[in-house]
């Protein structure tokens, strides 16, 4: 009896000592991180308005500059910081011209293809620093044709006008932005038989029409002479080391075998402004364009064509092996140091990158300050947290150069040890949050935006506004070769997400993308961008400090049942089997539910017996577990004729980077046995089919964690 009473005595002492001198939880860390204390927009500010004072395009001094700024600040939180170089590909303008003669019996007009300074405008001292207008990657030449005019240079546009009796071989194209990526855009006009590709920005999608027309400064959207540039690349990383890291001495391919790849253009491609489109549009007769294919109110009536406008396009551009600089700065995990959880941003801009990408940049510095005044309260990382500056995202677009570098350079380590990857790119460009990423963090995001004030309605949170102004799926998925999480999940497999504050915005992509349009017309006290960096940090402390990785499977399970029978549904008079892969499906279902019932019996059975037994060996097992079946959605071989593409549930569509489809393999062939309709295309419909139930039944394996 007095033993009983000793030992009980002494579990009682024990534990109130432990209560007593034991740190905080880590969700009391946690909420202070997201709290008023800890942020701080002023900073917010000035780390945005020191990197955007220069263009800063990738190679540049400007750019190294910004590293460096980047660097000091990491190091200042007393975060390890370093930088990691690579010597990569890149092209930047030489000459270029374009000249309208729009009809024989007039004479010809030379556009001075240059984007004009405003009254006022602050940044007018370094304007001549932004590059000239163009296309990165561009193939270099000289074209004279007629014009036709494509709406989007979509596929089903060329389709249009091939009903319409148009013919585009041998012409230059117009195309608008807006619905594919622009890498499409000339890829589609080449395939379509055409000799060149003018991209411009119509007002109807970009603003700045009608009677009353008002653009930047006085307005959000972009002035008449504004251009959209961006790179037309469709290869992953640089595209003289496909495949591996381009560090100093690699193997290298030549030019003409980059040239041949299929990945850059075999036709020349410029951008030009809203207001060049327009007066190369009336040059344009032939067939008038259907009603959706038109301008805004006050545009002219837009035709075909082909002619007779005629254009001489002229492109000269020069190729360097350039040194690019990513940023890393690691805070150590002290129970999982082998453990990562990724933050990512890119710092590279084509001009001034207020919006894209450093408001994304100064948030993740946002972060970086919070996590330093975190540990100086005494939190520490269970996981290890990487935070990561990419550097040349926007030359590989398709497949970011800086993160592609570093995801191949390390791509076993990665493999076995990253956790997540978390994306920012551009944070803010207006109101209403966004967030996209693989199925099982969306508990983890929604749970994250339930906490966060929203910035715009201090009466509500970000997650009570999200779900009022989302009509479709409320979080999207990231099968789209956008950003820098793009490496990380379609190509090894990493679990990821991207989260923002607005869609997208007029000036993209232009020289007026600057601190100005951010205060006037983003987020003029940067409030939005304060609750973008809380978001994104308490995601990643969640990440990196529970015991047990906040993973649901079940999200995915229900997801892949739902885009299966969409896909069954499609085809269904094509004879294809789809039992196996609804079959793979349930088992992973059971699968999530058997391991989302193991974490409970574990936390359940926790005590102080527990305690003593030690189950930390069951909780990393069962984490490995949640960690690696991202993984097995990869197959070794990639996707037919995209290699590259690991991920057989989620990649871009074919034909436009910026889109995505589920099952791409599956997806991809469906479009050729279409087009095909031969017995032996269908064939490999099934054949995908099989191959995508078979790797959704590796990642139910992987989850039970069990051999057979």
């Amino acid at each position: 009896m007095l033993k009983t009473t000793g030992a009980t005595f002494l579990a009682i002492a024990t534990s109130f000592f432990i209560l007593l001198f034991s740190p905080p939880p880590k969700s009391y860390y946690h909420s202070l991180f997201i709290s008023s204390s800890l942020s701080d927009n002023a900073s917010i500010s000035h780390h945005l308005r020191t990197l955007t004072r220069r263009p800063h395009v990738a190679g540049s001094q400007a750019n190294a500059e910004a590293a460096s700024y980047v660097l000091s600040t990491l190091s200042a939180c007393n975060i390890k910081a370093h930088i990691v170089s690579y010597d990569v590909l890149l092209t930047y303008p030489d000459s270029r011209s374009l000249t309208l003669t729009p009809s024989p019996s007039e004479p010809p007009i030379t556009f001075d293809l240059k984007q004009e300074i405003y009254e006022g405008d602050p940044y007018a001292d370094v304007a001549d620093e932004v590059l000239p207008t163009n296309h990165a990657y561009a193939k270099s030449g000289s074209v004279v044709g007629p014009v036709v005019y494509v709406n989007y240079g979509r596929v089903e546009d060329y389709g249009t006008l091939k009903e319409m009796g148009v013919n585009v071989t041998g012409t230059v194209v117009l195309a608008r932005y807006g619905e594919i990526y622009r890498g499409d855009i000339v890829m589609n006009a080449f395939e379509a038989g055409a000799i060149g590709a003018l991209v411009y920005t119509d007002r109807k999608d970009y603003g700045g029409g009608g009677g009353d027309a008002k653009w930047f400064p006085d307005d959000k959207w972009m002035p008449p002479s504004g251009v959209q540039v961006g790179t037309v690349y469709n290869g992953s990383g640089d595209p003289t080391t496909p495949g591996w890291a381009s560090s100093e001495g690699c193997e290298r391919v030549s030019i003409e075998e980059v040239e041949s790849s299929g990945d850059v253009p075999l036709i020349p491609s410029m951008p030009i402004s809203g207001a060049d489109g327009e007066t190369i549009l009336r040059s344009i007769g032939g067939q008038i364009a259907k009603d959706n294919w038109q301008g805004s109110i006050d545009a002219p009536t837009y035709r075909v064509g082909p002619g007779p406008g005629v254009v001489n396009l002229e492109y000269n551009g020069k190729q360097v092996i350039a040194t690019i600089q990513n940023v890393m700065g690691v805070i150590e995990g002290v129970e999982e140091p082998d453990r990562f959880v990724i933050l990512g941003n890119h710092r590279d801009a084509w001009t001034f990158g207020a919006v894209d990408p450093n408001s994304g940049t100064a948030a993740l510095l946002e972060v970086a300050q919070r996590l330093q005044k975190l540990q100086r309260s005494g939190w520490k990382p269970r996981r290890t947290i990487i935070l990561c500056n990419w550097d040349a995202e926007e030359y590989g677009l398709y497949f970011q150069t800086g993160s592609t570098e570093w995801v191949e350079e390390n791509r076993d380590l990665l493999a076995s040890r990253a956790v997540a990857y978390l994306n920012v790119d551009c944070a803010v460009s207006g109101a209403g949050f966004h967030a996209s990423g693989t199925p099982q963090l969306d508990d983890l995001l929604k749970q994250a935006a339930q906490q966060v004030q929203d910035p715009d309605n201090s009466s509500q949170t970000i997650y009570e506004q999200w779900i009022q102004s989302t009509e479709s799926s409320l979080i999207g998925r990231l099968g789209g070769a956008g950003s820098d999480y793009a490496a990380f999940l379609l190509h090894i497999g990493v679990p990821a997400a991207d989260m923002r504050f607005g869609a997208g915005y007029p000036v993209y992509h232009s020289m007026y993308d600057d601190y100005t349009w951010m205060e006037k017309f983003g987020d003029p006290i940067f409030h939005r961008n304060v609750a973008v960096a809380s978001v994104w940090g308490l995601v990643a402390l969640r990440l990196a400090d529970e015991e047990f990785l906040p993973f649901n499977y079940h999200s995915y399970a229900l997801e892949l049942q739902k885009r299966a029978e969409d896909l069954e549904n499609d085809i269904s008079d094509k004879g294809i089997i789809f039992s196996p892969l609804f079959k793979s499906i349930e088992e992973l279902s059971k699968a999530a539910r058997k391991i989302n019932n193991q974490k409970k019996e574990i936390k359940e059975a926790k005590g102080w017996t527990s305690m003593r037994r030690n189950d930390h060996v069951k909780v990393r097992e069962l984490n490995d577990r949640l960690m690696m079946a991202e993984r097995a959605f990869t197959d070794r071989d990639g996707l037919l004729r995209r290699p590259w593409y690991k991920h057989l549930i989620y990649a871009p569509s074919r034909h436009n980077d910026y889109g995505y489809t589920s099952f791409p393999g599956i997806d991809d062939a469906i479009e050729n046995a279409k087009n095909l309709n031969t017995a032996e295309s269908w064939h490999v419909v099934q054949h995908e089919v099989w191959r995508v139930a078979r790797a959704v039944k590796h990642a139910s394996l992987v989850l039970d964690g069990k051999l057979t």
